[in-house]
Formats: structure tokens, C-alpha cells, sequence
């Protein structure tokens, strides 16, 4: 969506199109007659898109199948969110959203106003260096719409830090953090239904979602309850909401959801 808006700033009505509404379509489509690259994200923008329609022509939602010898292949599954944005997307996933832009902005007299951010000396370049970074990456694995957080999980930050730490440690715990902890005692009182529920409640706010924002995690961080007793290793972590600020620690036994007899 960000690149899309810096490829629309200041566009000239020539190069968007007349008629059409789509003016990202309409700039790739023009770019694509001068430019081999961009011609072939053409074709295979409107592939998709015609899979896309066939798809939604199906009665009672069956796939399509093309059959090519023995095998087949199936329709690619595309949310609202990736056929909003199918020209920046598909260019990104076949790493040559950088080189189309670095070609726009080559002949931006062409498709642009003077005042246009893509026809800038300094800003034109440097949005197309910094999409050669996610261009070389494999997007083997798309987010969905309904992501929204860009880091990773606190789960895989517990993994990171284990992986990178100190090795060898007996406190340490060595396998995923489960989201339940095992009760002191076996009566099955109230109270200790709670506390089990409270603390895996605890654990699980650890993990993102649409109310936090994780903004640093870090694992084996020594905390001294007191003067007389020995440092406890636990995972610190650090989250944003709308209006505040909020920092955690868990010891390692709770994040490993085994707590024994510890106080």
C-alpha cells in the first residue's frame, strides 16, 4: 500500500489513463510496453486475475482444476487484501518490484509532474534501493489481512534467545513454552483453579495480538527477589498498547509451564 501511494504521488493523467480506475494497473500496463520486465508481470497479473474471476464463476465454491499429464494444479487462493494490491504484489514476490521501479524513476519525464516524489533526485532513488531488500527475499509464506503486527511472535523470540544463549543451562528451559502450567497440588480447589487459570493467562498475553504490540523480547534475565535469595532467570518483554507502555518479566519455570514446587 505505501509503495502503491509513492507510485501515485503527482501521476500524470496520460499515464494513469483516462477511464481507468485503476491507475496502478494503468501505469504497469504502460511501463510494460517500454520495459520487457514489467511487461511480463503484466501477463502474469492477468493471468491471476483471470483465475480469480473463473474461480468466483464456480458453482457452490468448487475449484478449478487444470490437468497437465497426470497432475493437478490447483486455483491460487487470493484474499480481498492481495487483489487489492495484485501489481506491487506480484512484482515483489517475483523480485523485480526494485528493477520496475528503478526503471520508472529513470524516465519519470514520462509519467510524471515535476513536484512528483518518484521524479526527485534523492527520494526517486532511494525508494527503489530500499525495495532491492525485499525483493530478495522469499515469500514462501504471506501474511493474511488479518495480521496486525509485523514482528515476530514472543514465541519465536523465546526460540531466538534459547537458540543464541547461553548453552547448557540446567534452568533453561529446551522445548516451546507451553500455554498451560501444572497445579502445586492435586485437591482441585477454587483457588488453584484460578491461579492455573490467571497464570496461563499471563503467558498467553506474552504472545501478540490485535490489543498488543510486542516491541522487544529477550530471554535468561536475571531477577533477585530478594537480598537472601539466588537470581531467577525469566523473559523479559516489552509491549505497546494504544495508550501505554507495559514491561514484563516471567521466570523461565512459569514460560516452560512447569512450576513444581517453586513458591
Amino acid at each position: 500500500g505505501v509503495v502503491e501511494a509513492c507510485l501515485l504521488h503527482m501521476l500524470k493523467r496520460r499515464a494513469a489513463g483516462f477511464l481507468r480506475t485503476d491507475k496502478v494497473a494503468a501505469l504497469f500496463t504502460k511501463v510494460g510496453k517500454t520495459y520487457a520486465v514489467a511487461g511480463d508481470i503484466c501477463k502474469k497479473v492477468q493471468d491471476l486475475q483471470q483465475q480469480v474471476e473463473s474461480r468466483k464463476n464456480q458453482p457452490n465454491g468448487q475449484e478449478p482444476l487444470k490437468r497437465q499429464g497426470s497432475t493437478t494444479i490447483k486455483t491460487p487462493v487470493l484474499t480481498l487484501q492481495a487483489i487489492k494490491h495484485i501489481w506491487v504484489r506480484t512484482a515483489l514476490i517475483e523480485k523485480v518490484l526494485d528493477k520496475i521501479v528503478q526503471y520508472i524513476v529513470d524516465n519519470c519525464s514520462k509519467y510524471y509532474e515535476k513536484e512528483a516524489l518518484l521524479a526527485d533526485p534523492v527520494c526517486g532513488p532511494i525508494l527503489a534501493s530500499l525495495l532491492v531488500g525485499p525483493c530478495a527475499l522469499e515469500y514462501t509464506k504471506l501474511k493474511t489481512a488479518d495480521h496486525y503486527w509485523t514482528d515476530p511472535s514472543a514465541d519465536e523470540l523465546v526460540q531466538r534467545h534459547r537458540i543464541h544463549g547461553v548453552h547448557g543451562r540446567q534452568d533453561s528451559p529446551s522445548k516451546r513454552p507451553a500455554l498451560g502450567i501444572r497445579k502445586r497440588h492435586s485437591s482441585g480447589s477454587t483457588s488453584e483453579d484460578r491461579f492455573a487459570a490467571s497464570a496461563r493467562e499471563y503467558v498467553e498475553s506474552l504472545h501478540q495480538n490485535s490489543r498488543t504490540h510486542l516491541l522487544y523480547g529477550k530471554n535468561n534475565v536475571l531477577v533477585q527477589p530478594k537480598d537472601d535469595l539466588e537470581a531467577i532467570p525469566g523473559y523479559l518483554s516489552l509491549h505497546q498498547s494504544a495508550d501505554s507502555l507495559t514491561l514484563k518479566w516471567t521466570p523461565n519455570q512459569l514460560m516452560n509451564g512447569t512450576l513444581g514446587d517453586s513458591e
